[in-house]
């Protein structure tokens, strides 16, 4: 089983790997791989899962086959932005997200609520910040947060408005973690593309692929797995990250999640792993900004 630890200090624990729920929302996943996929994370001991407005029937799904198991973990959702009627970035539509997210997941309360990628220029508005502050206090969701990468989370970090935050965060994506996680904080922090987008599947550059950038990050790298495959080696790396609580895998197929939870369980990688890829990100990758 998962080794859980304490959400920053939200009052919360979470397993140290979540499950991202994207991909289950995808309408040609079929319902009863959904329901295997929520239901046997929930058996293998991971206590967080992570899903989005926007990511198709991820929290109608998580609703419809986990109803039932709803106090068996934590429900973190994101959105505030698009919601027809209402003009992008506003309160109303910050508040008719987060309406719309608690009947679709069929929850009382939603613990975890992001805004999503929210540009800094709307943060330093406030006025959003203050939609979450009120939807704490009527009891609707339990932590404010933030989810987003590089100038806007460092903002977001900083403001104290928000008590979780939800970053990318792995081998070829160290930005959020040496400027914002790293330097230590006391918010609940969620690492998200752990196994950045899995680029060792593809022998040449994936031109248009969600995963282009981190392969060509990778071979500037020239990190060395040595005798781990390269999904372990990226996920223990994130998982284990100075700040980091929970680092979240998403998947359709729940033999890949069975892989990463054996893979987390082995626990942080060894100090000379470590400290190779410290001094690569220090000779070639200093200056990256964030994916986004």
């Amino acid at each position: 089983m998962l080794r859980n630890q304490r959400f920053g200090d939200t009052g919360l624990n979470v397993s140290i790997l979540g499950l991202g729920a994207g991909q289950i929302g995808q309408s040609d996943v079929p319902e009863s791989v959904a329901s295997d996929v929520l239901n046997g994370a929930l058996d293998l001991g991971v206590t967080l899962i992570d899903t989005a407005a926007s990511y198709g029937l991820s929290e109608e799904r998580i609703g419809r086959h986990l109803g039932h198991r709803r106090d068996e973990f934590v429900l973190s959702t994101k959105g505030g932005q698009a919601i027809d009627g209402y003009p992008d970035w506003s309160a109303g539509s910050l508040s008719a997200s987060i309406e719309q997210s608690l009947r679709r997941t069929r929850s009382e309360r939603i613990d975890v609520y992001f805004l999503h990628s929210c540009p800094v220029e709307v943060l330093r508005r406030g006025d959003l910040q203050d939609t979450l502050d009120q939807a704490v206090a009527a009891g609707k969701i339990r932590i404010a947060g933030y989810s987003g990468d590089n100038e806007h989370l460092a903002f977001a970090a900083d403001s104290g408005r928000f008590a979780a935050i939800e970053t990318s965060i792995n081998i070829a994506d160290q930005w959020n973690l040496r400027h914002v996680v790293g330097d230590g904080t006391d918010l609940g922090v969620i690492a998200k593309r752990p196994i950045a987008n899995a680029p060792w599947r593809f022998d040449q550059r994936p031109i248009g692929n969600y995963a282009e950038l981190y392969w060509q990050r990778l071979r500037d790298l020239e990190l060395d797995p040595r005798d781990l495959d390269w999904a372990e080696f990226a996920l223990r790396f994130s998982a284990y990250a100075p700040g980091v609580h929970s680092a979240i895998v998403g998947t359709a197929k729940l033999e890949n999640l069975r892989r990463n939870v054996e893979a987390a369980n082995h626990g942080p990688l060894p100090p000379a792993m470590l400290t190779d890829i410290d001094q690569a990100w220090q000779r070639v990758g200093s200056d990256w900004a964030s994916s986004t």
